[in-house]
């Protein structure tokens, strides 16, 4: 009889292990496929290069990890611009972000390198440097190497910037006394005064307001983002002077980094890597489909601008910035100009 019992209370106890066994490892697979979630912040809209960036980069992200790693993105500034993305991600607040070289030079100077005028032939060349591995490797060691907090993973681009205003800029000559908003970084600020411009830096999200005001007389930027944040409304004249490429990285914070196994690093890099590989091609695109969007509302596009004025006139601050700008950035303009 005590036999009995003692072998019913086995098989009652066996049945209830088996069942939290079997609970268990069905939360498991579900937490397991549900992924653990990570944030991903930019501060222009989804509807440009950086949207591209951040859906390519999930997408890669959850293929490579089978799932267990899910992107949640915040486009649009909901985290902050990207002076704070930056910090959110010096101190691990945030996961993964987007932000400009421009911006980046405010942490780590050389990065003003991919500031300079002319430094990009055209598009082809853009697509193939940003892609290129020695270019983007001299990019990750000049970040390891001048800041903390942050890892670089990757290059990415908005196409080149032009310059809007409510007048016509087809030559050096019609810069002299412009009052422009530039991004601050010590490259723009020595390069558009060799144009007779004058510079100004201000958030993004004020340059709106400072062109209808009055502030400022012109601004540059992509054209997509000019496109998507109506910038036309206020500056309907954009001049195609392609004077800088418009790149950007693409960060990991050194919190989560360091967290993760070497496994999950690769995949971490891998998707950064495709983010390389497609993203500038579809910016591009984007690009071209802005300026045919932007033509049809009425917007002015000047084509026949006399870029050879510009690049006359920026040439020499070329080398002599990039070996100011120090030993990094001196390396990556050689890096990228050796591209064919």
């Amino acid at each position: 009889m005590k036999r009995s019992i003692g072998n019913g209370l086995g098989r009652r106890a066996f049945v209830t292990a088996t069942a939290v066994f079997a609970l268990g490892s069905l939360i498991s697979t579900e937490a397991m496929a549900q992924g653990k979630r990570y944030r991903f912040a930019y501060d222009q809209p989804k509807a440009t290069g950086y949207g591209v960036a951040g859906d390519v980069f999930a997408a890669k992200l959850a293929e490579l990890s089978k799932g267990t790693m899910a992107i949640d993105q915040y486009p649009g500034a909901q985290l902050g611009q990207e002076p704070q993305a930056l910090q959110l991600l010096k101190s691990g607040d945030l996961d993964f972000g987007i932000t400009s070289t421009a911006n980046t030079a405010t942490i780590s100077p050389q990065a003003g390198v991919f500031s300079l005028h002319f430094l990009f032939r055209d598009d082809a060349h853009l697509i193939k440097a940003l892609a290129d591995p020695g270019v983007s490797k001299a990019v990750r060691t000049m970040i390891d190497e001048t800041t903390q907090g942050v890892h670089a993973l990757a290059l990415a681009t908005l196409g080149f910037r032009h310059i809007y205003s409510k007048k016509e800029i087809k030559s050096v000559d019609d810069m002299k006394g412009l009052k422009i908003r530039v991004q601050a970084t010590a490259t723009e600020d020595a390069t558009f005064p060799v144009y007779g411009a004058q510079t100004v830096h201000m958030p993004f999200g004020s340059v709106y307001t400072s062109l209808q005001t009055g502030v400022v007389e012109a601004a540059e930027n992509s054209v997509n983002v000019f496109l998507v944040n109506k910038h036309y409304e206020v500056a309907p004249v954009l001049s195609m002077t392609g004077h800088e490429a418009n790149n950007s990285l693409i960060w990991v914070s050194d919190k989560l980094w360091t967290s993760l196994t070497p496994e999950q690093q690769g995949w971490v890099q891998g998707a950064a890597d495709e983010v390389g590989k497609i993203e500038p091609g579809k910016a591009l695109e984007l690009e071209a489909q802005s300026q045919v969007k932007l033509a049809a509302i009425g917007v002015k596009l000047v084509k026949d601008v006399d870029r050879p004025s510009l690049m006359k006139a920026s040439a020499p601050m070329l080398e002599k910035l990039s070996k100011e700008l120090g030993p990094h950035a001196e390396k990556i303009a050689k890096l990228v100009q050796a591209v064919k």
